[in-house]
């Protein structure tokens, strides 16, 4: 594969107007279809889930909007294992619980065509990554609404991202998508250290490492090498992605685009540890930033949703503010993880999750904006580091008894641990709220503060 390097040099200002429009009438087409077809209860095929949050908030969603869900997938285990000992799993109060091989495109999408047939569909959805591509081809070949697939596909490789996003003139980090690591040296030494190596197609910021020379280089990219297929049994690209590190602070943008126009619903501000990974340790919800930055982040993001040419969905666009302005780390075209959802809807009543619903049926979201008594929503996690097996976390009855506390999810004791790479290795989290203004945050780190997990070598 031939080494790209791209010098990103567009100022804020030179950026493109908003586009997209090529996918606005399939899309508007297709949602006036279902709404005629369908006007009360609609019934959604759900493809897949993530097994955290999404898997519980999604189907809330689904049914206190009215409606009723299918749920497809190619391991129901895959799911029943996460759900509390004693407890159903939410995704099992679907209508219908299905069984097909969700990674074959080839046998899915006929397979998908004979659901439709014999139990209409008025919409597919899905909270998991690496199922948005599959979810906007089945969608387009029953002529449901939806995102363009190639749309989708391209915000789900973070290499075609860099590339649509460079040449639509958004400006961007020098990187490089290299196919070994002789190209990865290369390119390297032509960015300059120090640099971020990431994989083109995990989450979660797994394996994403931050190096400063070439030994650490080629660390990063032998543990990539070492992981050639993904969590739910795809084989991965044979690629890397490394970009110039760049400084300053993170937020991310919540937007909702329907009929071709993009809302921003809020900036949520993120704190990252665990160097050289890059985990994310917690958030707040809005983003304590001058209202320039706030209304820049915001702007960037519509840019970006527009060069991807994404429509119809609710978007997590993940940007840096550094000292030259606004850089695109990456476009997430679904609902925001690690619960920022739930801390948009404490501060402000409007419910991502219900959007992500109604946009998968054609419908225009309602983003109105409600009086909830909160000001700003934290919430931090508690990340191991060390590995072994979890004892107990002391502090835990403290934290819950402490004002503004709104949530307090932790680990049992005889949890296996493993000292965190990623954002997948929580112990729990605690979540506070702020009546009075922008201090969730450091009610949060303070609880945080007190909760020691005990772990022990067995």
């Amino acid at each position: 594969m031939k080494m790209i390097i791209v010098y990103s040099v567009a100022r804020s200002s030179e950026l493109p107007s908003p586009g997209g429009r090529r996918f606005a009438k399939y899309r508007r087409t297709n949602a006036r279809t279902t709404l005629r077809r369908r006007d009360t209860v609609a019934h959604l095929l759900m493809v897949e889930s993530w097994v955290g949050a999404m898997s519980r908030l999604l189907p809330r969603a689904i049914r206190e909007g009215g409606h009723e869900f299918s749920f497809l997938t190619r391991d129901l285990h895959h799911y029943l294992r996460s759900a509390p000992e004693g407890a159903a799993h939410p995704l099992l109060g679907a209508r219908n619980v299905l069984t097909a091989d969700t990674n074959d495109p080839e046998t899915l999408l006929p397979y998908a065509e004979r659901l439709h047939t014999a139990l209409g569909f008025d919409g597919v959805i899905t909270s998991c990554d690496y199922y948005l591509p599959a979810v906007a081809r089945i969608a387009g070949r029953l002529g449901l609404p939806g995102p363009a697939p190639e749309a989708v596909e391209n915000a789900c490789r973070k290499d075609a991202t860099r590339m649509t996003l460079a040449a639509a003139g958004l400006p961007g980090p020098r990187f490089a998508v290299c196919a070994d690591r002789s190209e990865a040296a290369a390119a390297a030494a032509e960015i300059g250290y120090p640099l971020v190596l990431k994989p083109v197609d995990l989450c979660a910021g797994m394996f994403v490492r931050r190096v400063d020379d070439e030994a650490e280089l080629a660390r990063a990219y032998r543990a990539v090498e070492g992981f050639p297929v993904n969590a739910r049994g795809q084989r991965r690209a044979p690629v890397v992605l490394l970009e110039e590190l760049l400084h300053g602070p993170e937020v991310s943008v919540e937007t909702v685009t329907f009929d071709g126009s993009t809302q921003v619903v809020g900036v949520t501000d993120k704190s990252v540890g665990g160097a050289p990974a890059f985990i994310e340790t917690g958030h707040m919800f809005p983003a304590a930033l001058p209202e320039a930055d706030t209304a820049a982040a915001g702007e960037t993001a519509r840019q970006a949703i527009a060069a991807l040419g994404l429509d119809g969905v609710v978007a997590h666009t993940e940007i840096k503010l550094t000292p030259d302005g606004p850089r695109l780390i990456e476009v997430n075209p679904r609902p925001a993880g690690n619960r920022i959802t739930e801390l948009i809807r404490h501060v402000t009543g409007v419910d991502i999750a219900a959007a992500a619903v109604d946009l998968a049926i054609g419908k225009r979201p309602d983003l109105r904006i409600r009086d909830t008594g909160l000001r700003s929503a934290a919430i931090g996690f508690l990340v191991p580091e060390a590995t072994g097996v979890l004892e107990e976390i002391d502090g835990a009855d403290l934290a819950r008894k402490a004002p503004g506390v709104l949530e307090l999810r932790l680990a049992e004791p005889g949890t296996a641990v493993r000292a965190a790479g990623s954002n997948n290795e929580y112990l729990g989290h605690v979540m506070a709220g702020d009546a009075e203004g922008p201090d969730a945050r450091r009610c949060v780190e303070a609880l945080l503060s007190e909760l020691r997990p005990r772990v022990v070598n067995r």
